[in-house]
């Protein structure tokens, strides 16, 4: 029995992992599995991935924050945000629950013979089996739940007895200890003999039985022997010579004992005057020494006042340093900005047409393949000074239908500061170009603004929505030896029809 397990406790809602394996009467199946405990289900809770847990397990991955689904990582199929477990992330499954209660089941405790389903072994018989193994609380040793009472009555070295003198309760391996403090234990009387004598009144039967021996008078004048109460007369009328005689070696003993106190006294009363007068020198040092310390005292005051005062000065120096250090961080980020403008400034054109050159091609086009930097914005142009605001958005890598295959070029209408002077929705046809350097055949896509669509009515925000050519131009051309590309830089050419305007 030693080598057993503990059954489980009746569980609660939620509160226990699945049910053991061996609890099914048929072949198990991997859907009536939980993903954390590899038991089967209890309360299955269903997360987003699909995956289900028992209610215990589920609740228990996610006590410490959103965790992945491992489920999800063992079979490869790991995806954000629907594999990251969390509280509220999963429902419960009621129609997984309804197939694994009605499953078959048998109890797995050895030598109970109860069948039934699941859900009536939750309900009536987990936690009541009298084949459970359980253990006792006060050994630890294991037992069948229908062996505990005989256990408890006979078996462990732990329980608790009443005592059959003083009814007081009391552990077994304590009962030497209690058979020695009892109070109504029975005692045997050494002098008449007498049995069954409480131990409380052991003490006054002593006192009173003429049988007992006691120490004669005389002990403590050096008389060794112990009598019987009734005879302790005749012992001091037959040895009363002795009895003299031992009080006379005994007065004369303490007699020598005063002399030699008194010869120690008189050697204490010596070390007491040397002691004091030791004592008053060392009262004139601590005075000395007091009155240093009074004046190490105020001047370290002192120090400690300039002190403070050099901490209060640096701590305004400090602020100001402080408050120069953001006003220059102030005027630095207005520079920042102001080179941006004028790098702006000097990129723009103002007649509709703008030439935009992409240095380290190769570079920029690895980054959008890897995602880190998928689009890129070239700098505003403008139709006029006052006419409207644009810019191009380029995807290395293809962006839509042409991702992965070609090169994406898009035209974007900017909010201007002239917009409200301008005709809306925009209308210009466009025209979009990649330059062959050898000016010979140059990779050219137009089109015409369609003027239902959000991205060419006026911009409500810095940018309305990019518009053009998904498929601009193959990758694969652009691989192949040609042009379009030399030293690692490309040139994309855009033309705004002024017509009209």
């Amino acid at each position: 029995m030693a080598a057993q397990e503990p059954s489980p406790p009746s569980s609660l809602e939620g509160v226990r992992p699945g049910f053991p394996k061996k609890i099914l009467a048929n072949s198990l199946e991997d859907k009536h599995l939980c993903n954390s405990c590899h038991k089967v289900l209890r309360r299955p809770l269903q997360a987003q991935c699909g995956h289900r847990f028992c209610s215990f397990c589920f609740n228990k991955i996610v006590s410490s924050g959103p965790q992945k689904c491992g489920a999800c990582i063992k079979e490869d199929l790991f995806e954000e945000p629907t594999s990251i477990l969390k509280l509220g992330g999963a429902f419960p499954d009621n129609a997984a629950r309804r197939e694994v209660e009605s499953l078959a089941a048998l109890c797995p405790n050895d030598g109970c013979t109860w069948t039934g389903t699941i859900k009536e072994f939750e309900a009536s018989h987990e936690g009541n089996c009298d084949f459970m193994i359980i253990l006792c609380p006060s050994c630890k040793e294991l037992m069948r739940a229908n062996e505990q009472e005989r256990h408890n009555e006979r078996e462990c070295p732990e329980r608790t007895l009443n005592c059959k003198y003083c009814k007081e309760p009391f552990l077994l391996k304590n009962i030497k200890a209690h058979d020695e403090i009892c109070p109504k234990y029975p005692m045997i009387c050494e002098g008449c003999a007498k049995k069954k004598i409480p131990r409380e009144k052991y003490v006054d039967h002593i006192k009173f039985c003429s049988k007992c021996k006691a120490p004669c008078r005389f002990h403590v004048v050096g008389c060794n022997t112990s009598v019987e109460k009734e005879k302790i007369h005749e012992h001091e009328r037959q040895c009363s010579y002795e009895h003299l005689n031992l009080l006379l070696h005994f007065i004369m003993g303490i007699k020598l004992q005063l002399q030699s106190e008194k010869t120690k006294v008189s050697e204490l009363s010596r070390r007491c005057q040397e002691l004091e007068l030791k004592v008053s020198t060392f009262e004139n040092i601590v005075c000395v020494l007091n009155r240093e310390m009074e004046r190490s005292c105020t001047a370290m005051e002192a120090y400690n006042r300039q002190h403070r005062l050099d901490q209060d000065k640096i701590e305004i120096l400090n602020n100001k340093v402080r408050q120069l250090e953001r006003t220059v961080s102030l005027r630095d980020l207005s520079i920042v900005e102001m080179e941006g403008k004028m790098r702006e400034m000097s990129a723009a054109t103002y007649d509709g047409i703008f030439v935009w050159k992409i240095s380290e091609f190769t570079k920029k086009r690895q980054d959008a393949v890897a995602g880190r930097a998928p689009a890129m914005f070239s700098p505003a142009f403008y139709t006029s000074k006052y006419g409207y605001k644009m810019c191009l958005r380029i995807y290395l890598n293809g962006d839509g239908t042409g991702r992965g295959t070609h090169l994406s070029l898009f035209f974007v209408v900017m909010r201007g500061h002239s917009d409200a002077l301008l005709k809306w929705p925009f209308n210009q046809k466009v025209t979009l170009m990649l330059l062959d350097q050898n000016n010979r055949e140059h990779i050219i896509d137009a089109f015409r603004p369609d003027v239902s669509s959000s991205s060419f009515q006026r911009p409500v925000s810095d940018m309305n929505i990019a518009s053009g050519c998904p498929l601009f131009c193959s990758l694969s051309k652009l691989d192949s030896k040609n042009s379009h590309i030399r030293d690692d830089s490309i040139f994309i050419k855009a033309i705004v029809d002024l017509t009209g305007l």
